[in-house]
Protein backbone atom coordinates (compact mmCIF):
# COMPACT_ATOMS: atom_id res chain seq x y z
CA UNK A 1 0.00 0.00 0.00
CA UNK A 2 1.25 3.99 -0.48
CA UNK A 3 2.01 6.15 1.94
CA UNK A 4 2.31 9.84 1.23
CA UNK A 5 5.56 11.49 1.01
CA UNK A 6 4.23 14.88 2.32
CA UNK A 7 1.58 15.98 5.33
CA UNK A 8 -0.22 18.77 6.87
CA UNK A 9 -1.41 18.69 10.29
CA UNK A 10 -4.12 20.60 11.90
CA UNK A 11 -4.47 20.10 15.15
CA UNK A 12 -4.44 22.33 18.30
CA UNK A 13 -2.83 20.69 20.98
CA UNK A 14 0.82 20.76 20.67
CA UNK A 15 1.39 17.37 22.52
CA UNK A 16 -0.65 15.36 19.87
CA UNK A 17 1.22 17.55 16.98
CA UNK A 18 4.80 16.25 18.35
CA UNK A 19 3.44 12.72 18.63
CA UNK A 20 1.93 12.88 15.07
CA UNK A 21 5.31 14.41 13.86
CA UNK A 22 7.59 11.62 15.63
CA UNK A 23 5.07 8.95 13.84
CA UNK A 24 5.48 9.99 10.61
CA UNK A 25 8.64 10.65 10.76
CA UNK A 26 9.62 6.61 11.47
CA UNK A 27 7.39 6.36 8.23
CA UNK A 28 9.65 8.59 5.73
CA UNK A 29 6.80 11.10 5.41
CA UNK A 30 7.79 14.79 5.62
CA UNK A 31 5.52 17.22 7.63
CA UNK A 32 5.23 20.14 5.69
CA UNK A 33 3.79 22.49 8.47
CA UNK A 34 1.44 21.85 11.47
CA UNK A 35 -1.50 24.75 12.49
CA UNK A 36 -3.84 24.87 14.87
CA UNK A 37 -6.95 27.00 13.18
CA UNK A 38 -8.54 27.20 10.04
CA UNK A 39 -7.42 30.78 9.11
CA UNK A 40 -3.67 30.15 8.79
CA UNK A 41 -4.67 26.46 7.21
CA UNK A 42 -6.49 28.31 4.66
CA UNK A 43 -3.72 31.18 4.10
CA UNK A 44 -0.79 28.94 3.59
CA UNK A 45 -2.06 25.55 3.05
CA UNK A 46 -2.12 26.39 -1.15
CA UNK A 47 2.11 27.47 -0.94
CA UNK A 48 2.66 23.88 0.96
CA UNK A 49 3.46 20.66 -0.34
CA UNK A 50 0.68 18.40 0.83
CA UNK A 51 -0.42 15.09 -0.15
CA UNK A 52 -2.38 14.27 2.28
CA UNK A 53 -4.24 16.29 5.45
CA UNK A 54 -4.61 15.08 8.98
CA UNK A 55 -7.00 17.11 11.09
CA UNK A 56 -8.41 17.53 14.18
CA UNK A 57 -12.37 17.96 14.60
CA UNK A 58 -12.06 20.53 17.27
CA UNK A 59 -9.01 23.41 16.46
CA UNK A 60 -8.69 26.84 17.53
CA UNK A 61 -11.28 29.78 16.28
CA UNK A 62 -14.46 29.87 14.88
CA UNK A 63 -14.40 27.62 12.24
CA UNK A 64 -13.76 23.56 13.13
CA UNK A 65 -12.54 20.89 11.10
CA UNK A 66 -15.15 19.73 9.41
CA UNK A 67 -16.31 23.76 8.36
CA UNK A 68 -12.34 23.25 7.11
CA UNK A 69 -12.61 20.32 5.36
CA UNK A 70 -15.49 21.42 3.55
CA UNK A 71 -13.65 25.47 2.26
CA UNK A 72 -10.35 23.43 1.50
CA UNK A 73 -12.26 20.86 -0.84
CA UNK A 74 -13.91 23.90 -2.73
CA UNK A 75 -10.84 24.35 -4.57
CA UNK A 76 -7.97 21.70 -3.77
CA UNK A 77 -8.81 17.67 -3.99
CA UNK A 78 -7.00 16.32 -1.32
CA UNK A 79 -7.49 13.43 0.98
CA UNK A 80 -8.27 13.98 4.60
CA UNK A 81 -8.28 11.78 7.28
CA UNK A 82 -9.72 13.40 10.81
CA UNK A 83 -8.27 13.01 14.53
CA UNK A 84 -11.68 12.75 16.63
CA UNK A 85 -12.46 11.91 20.43
CA UNK A 86 -16.04 11.92 19.44
CA UNK A 87 -17.69 8.91 18.06
CA UNK A 88 -21.54 9.79 18.37
CA UNK A 89 -23.64 9.67 15.28
CA UNK A 90 -24.02 13.26 14.72
CA UNK A 91 -20.40 13.84 14.32
CA UNK A 92 -20.32 10.92 12.35
CA UNK A 93 -22.84 11.73 10.37
CA UNK A 94 -21.94 15.52 9.70
CA UNK A 95 -18.29 14.01 9.53
CA UNK A 96 -19.15 11.46 6.01
CA UNK A 97 -20.80 14.72 4.62
CA UNK A 98 -17.69 15.70 3.31
CA UNK A 99 -16.09 11.76 2.27
CA UNK A 100 -13.31 11.88 4.85
CA UNK A 101 -10.80 9.19 3.37
CA UNK A 102 -10.35 8.03 7.08
CA UNK A 103 -10.69 8.34 10.39
CA UNK A 104 -8.31 8.42 13.55
CA UNK A 105 -9.38 7.89 17.02
CA UNK A 106 -8.25 9.25 20.03
CA UNK A 107 -5.92 8.02 21.55
CA UNK A 108 -4.11 5.89 19.22
CA UNK A 109 -1.03 4.38 18.56
CA UNK A 110 1.63 4.32 15.96
CA UNK A 111 0.27 1.15 14.20
CA UNK A 112 -3.25 2.96 13.92
CA UNK A 113 -1.54 6.09 12.04
CA UNK A 114 0.38 4.25 9.16
CA UNK A 115 -2.72 1.76 8.80
CA UNK A 116 -5.30 4.51 8.33
CA UNK A 117 -3.08 6.17 6.22
CA UNK A 118 -1.81 3.63 4.05
CA UNK A 119 -4.89 2.97 3.66
CA UNK A 120 -6.19 6.45 2.89
CA UNK A 121 -3.88 7.09 0.37
CA UNK A 122 -4.33 3.80 -1.60
CA UNK A 123 -7.81 4.86 -1.69
CA UNK A 124 -7.08 8.86 -3.57
CA UNK A 125 -4.55 7.35 -5.47
CA UNK A 126 -7.37 4.80 -7.10
CA UNK A 127 -9.57 7.72 -7.09
CA UNK A 128 -7.50 9.87 -8.97
CA UNK A 129 -6.36 7.01 -11.55
CA UNK A 130 -10.13 6.11 -11.95
CA UNK A 131 -10.89 9.83 -12.55
CA UNK A 132 -8.08 9.84 -15.03
CA UNK A 133 -9.58 7.13 -17.01
CA UNK A 134 -12.88 8.64 -16.97
CA UNK A 135 -11.98 12.01 -18.32
CA UNK A 136 -9.93 10.00 -21.11
CA UNK A 137 -12.78 8.03 -21.90
CA UNK A 138 -14.74 11.08 -22.55
CA UNK A 139 -12.33 12.92 -24.34
CA UNK A 140 -10.84 10.75 -26.57
CA UNK A 141 -12.07 9.20 -29.56
CA UNK A 142 -11.27 5.97 -30.77
CA UNK A 143 -11.81 5.81 -34.63
CA UNK A 144 -9.79 2.93 -35.69
CA UNK A 145 -6.43 0.91 -35.07
CA UNK A 146 -4.56 3.51 -36.62
CA UNK A 147 -6.70 7.08 -35.79
CA UNK A 148 -7.88 8.82 -32.66
CA UNK A 149 -9.79 11.90 -32.12
CA UNK A 150 -9.20 14.23 -29.19
CA UNK A 151 -12.42 16.16 -28.69
CA UNK A 152 -10.62 18.87 -26.39
CA UNK A 153 -7.87 20.60 -28.31
CA UNK A 154 -9.82 19.41 -32.04
CA UNK A 155 -6.57 17.25 -32.59
CA UNK A 156 -6.78 13.55 -35.02
CA UNK A 157 -3.63 11.52 -34.33
CA UNK A 158 -2.63 9.21 -36.62
CA UNK A 159 -0.41 6.24 -34.96
CA UNK A 160 -0.14 8.68 -31.95
CA UNK A 161 1.65 11.32 -34.53
CA UNK A 162 -0.95 14.45 -34.31
CA UNK A 163 -2.13 15.01 -38.08
CA UNK A 164 -1.69 18.39 -39.52
CA UNK A 165 -5.24 19.82 -40.97
CA UNK A 166 -6.12 23.22 -41.89
CA UNK A 167 -8.76 25.22 -40.51
CA UNK A 168 -11.41 24.02 -42.60
CA UNK A 169 -10.41 20.09 -42.19
CA UNK A 170 -10.27 20.53 -38.62
CA UNK A 171 -13.78 21.99 -38.14
CA UNK A 172 -15.35 19.04 -40.84
CA UNK A 173 -13.71 16.74 -38.39
CA UNK A 174 -15.20 18.37 -35.42
CA UNK A 175 -18.23 18.40 -36.42
CA UNK A 176 -18.00 14.57 -37.32
CA UNK A 177 -16.29 13.71 -34.31
CA UNK A 178 -19.36 15.77 -32.24
CA UNK A 179 -21.58 12.75 -33.46
CA UNK A 180 -19.61 9.58 -34.17
CA UNK A 181 -21.73 7.15 -36.14
CA UNK A 182 -24.55 8.80 -37.06
CA UNK A 183 -24.87 10.78 -40.30
CA UNK A 184 -24.47 14.60 -40.03
CA UNK A 185 -26.21 17.01 -42.73
CA UNK A 186 -24.80 19.28 -45.45
CA UNK A 187 -26.49 21.55 -44.48
CA UNK A 188 -25.75 21.22 -40.55
CA UNK A 189 -21.56 21.06 -41.98
CA UNK A 190 -22.20 24.01 -43.95
CA UNK A 191 -23.25 25.63 -41.02
CA UNK A 192 -20.30 24.95 -38.89
CA UNK A 193 -18.10 25.41 -41.44
CA UNK A 194 -18.77 28.60 -43.62
CA UNK A 195 -21.42 30.06 -41.21
CA UNK A 196 -23.54 32.27 -43.22
CA UNK A 197 -21.22 32.56 -45.73
CA UNK A 198 -22.47 32.24 -49.63
CA UNK A 199 -19.84 29.12 -51.56
CA UNK A 200 -20.00 27.71 -54.21
CA UNK A 201 -22.45 23.88 -54.25
CA UNK A 202 -18.93 21.85 -54.55
CA UNK A 203 -17.13 23.33 -51.40
CA UNK A 204 -18.43 20.63 -49.17
CA UNK A 205 -17.26 17.84 -51.44
CA UNK A 206 -14.17 19.55 -52.29
CA UNK A 207 -13.55 19.71 -48.32
CA UNK A 208 -14.59 16.16 -47.81
CA UNK A 209 -12.12 14.92 -50.38
CA UNK A 210 -8.98 16.90 -49.36
CA UNK A 211 -9.52 15.06 -46.05
CA UNK A 212 -9.91 11.74 -47.82
CA UNK A 213 -6.97 12.38 -50.14
CA UNK A 214 -4.99 13.65 -46.85
CA UNK A 215 -5.99 10.68 -44.78
CA UNK A 216 -7.64 7.88 -47.17
CA UNK A 217 -7.73 5.38 -44.62
CA UNK A 218 -10.21 7.86 -42.07
CA UNK A 219 -13.39 6.06 -42.28
CA UNK A 220 -15.57 9.30 -43.43
CA UNK A 221 -18.71 7.31 -45.16
CA UNK A 222 -21.25 9.27 -47.81
CA UNK A 223 -24.54 9.28 -46.43
CA UNK A 224 -26.43 9.34 -50.17
CA UNK A 225 -28.89 12.90 -50.23
CA UNK A 226 -28.32 13.43 -46.52
CA UNK A 227 -24.54 14.09 -45.57
CA UNK A 228 -21.41 12.16 -44.14
CA UNK A 229 -20.51 10.35 -41.40
CA UNK A 230 -18.13 9.48 -38.92
CA UNK A 231 -17.47 6.16 -38.62
CA UNK A 232 -15.42 4.60 -35.61
CA UNK A 233 -14.06 1.34 -34.65
CA UNK A 234 -16.82 -0.35 -32.76
CA UNK A 235 -19.78 0.60 -35.23
CA UNK A 236 -17.46 -0.68 -38.33
CA UNK A 237 -17.12 -3.31 -36.51
CA UNK A 238 -20.32 -4.55 -35.68
CA UNK A 239 -21.05 -3.16 -39.92
CA UNK A 240 -18.71 -5.75 -40.84
CA UNK A 241 -20.24 -8.50 -38.69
Amino acid sequence: MALPKNVVIVEDEVITQRYLQDILSQYNIAVSACFDNAKDTLAQLKHLSCDLLLMDINIKGVMDGIQLAREILRTLALPIVFITAHNDDDTLEELLEVAPYGFIGKPFSSKDVLVTLQVAYTRYLTHISTSHVKVIETTQLIISNIYRYDRQTHELFENNKRVKLNHKQTLLLSALASHPNHPISCELLVNKIWGGNKIADSALRTLVYSLRKLLPELPIISQSKIGYMLVTQSDKGERDG
